[in-house]
């Protein structure tokens, strides 16, 4: 039995509650199928659209008051799980398994120093008109910028993730036999002010969320789930080139040459490295969603290791 921390990708849910509905009844059977192989499972998940959405709709409303982005992603969290514990839930009874599930709402802990903050980087919400993208700036003193020609949008920063705040919780859900589903969208940013969690408009890269309580909670293996199969090298180009297993060594000489995309596969090979890195014997497993039982018996995916 691995006790394992599993990063969902944005093609395992829907862009809307309908659509996400559906899309998790798909979801919820490889999962089941890991968890009825005796591993104990936590879970995070993505939230790009789906706290797209709720900004939307809150900057949309009118007369209503603006909605801070922390709140918009506990929102996000509160509902994508409903979601996934009933899939999943639903799943294990039909397989007469007999455990629970809780999503956890779930705030990470970063420090006001990061960097990040200094330097605002990842886009979210509505694209904007560049008058439009003027006025915000100066009326709501947003950073914005134009996003791959499609618009003007507000970035956020990203900091890096140095502690769960409910990590006890989830290790007590955990040990109990339960199934945990946590750091939804990579979590809710929160900045300590003495006893007090104060939110930050932020967006916490879920891989790097999915790493950190993967640590924290001594996982054997953290998985992260993606579009594709395996990572590659040369992706897209007559010269690709899929990879079973990455050391240390070459997925940094990798990054160095280019061949991961700072939007999509770049930041899960290098939360995978931080993974594998901060322990002897620790694996992280880059695959797809249906493949990650197949993965698991090294049948196929990318193993990252020291």
């Amino acid at each position: 039995m691995s006790r394992i921390v599993i990063a969902l990708g944005g093609n395992a849910l829907g862009k809307t509650p309908l659509e996400q509905r559906e899309a998790v009844k798909h979801t919820a059977k490889p999962i089941v199928d890991l968890i009825e192989d005796g591993h104990e499972i936590i879970m995070a998940h993505g939230n790009g659209p789906q706290v797209g959405m709720i900004n939307l709709a809150f900057e949309s409303a009118g007369e209503a008051p603006e909605m801070p982005f922390p709140e918009c992603g506990a929102m996000s969290q509160g509902y994508i799980g409903f979601h996934l514990q009933n899939a999943i839930g639903e799943e294990l009874h039909a397989r007469n398994i007999n455990k629970s599930v809780a999503a956890i709402v779930t705030q990470v802990v970063v420090d006001e120093k990061d960097q990040a903050f200094k330097n605002p980087s990842k886009p979210i919400g509505s694209f904007y008109t560049k008058e439009e993208s003027d006025k915000m700036a100066e009326e709501k003193g947003y950073d914005m910028i134009e996003d791959a020609g499609r618009g003007y949008r507000r970035v956020v920063p990203s900091p890096i993730p140095v502690d769960i705040a409910e990590k006890d919780i989830i290790r007590n859900l955990v040990d109990n036999g339960q199934v945990v589903i946590a750091c939804g969208g990579g979590g809710v940013p929160v900045i300590r002010e003495g006893h007090s969690l104060k939110g930050v408009p932020a967006v916490i890269d879920k891989d790097f969320a999915s790493e950190k309580i993967a640590e924290l909670l001594d996982a054997d293996l953290l998985v992260i789930l993606t579009a594709v199969e395996k990572v590659a090298i040369n992706f897209g180009t007559e010269d690709e080139e899929w990879l079973s297993e990455l050391d240390i060594p070459t997925a940094e000489k990798y990054i160095e040459e280019g061949h991961f995309a700072p939007g999509s596969m770049l930041p899960k090979v290098r939360a995978a490295m931080k993974f594998a890195n901060a322990k002897t014997g620790r694996k992280s497993l880059i695959t797809s969603l249906e493949k990650a039982k197949d993965g698991l018996a090294g049948k196929t995916g990318t193993i990252i290791k020291k």
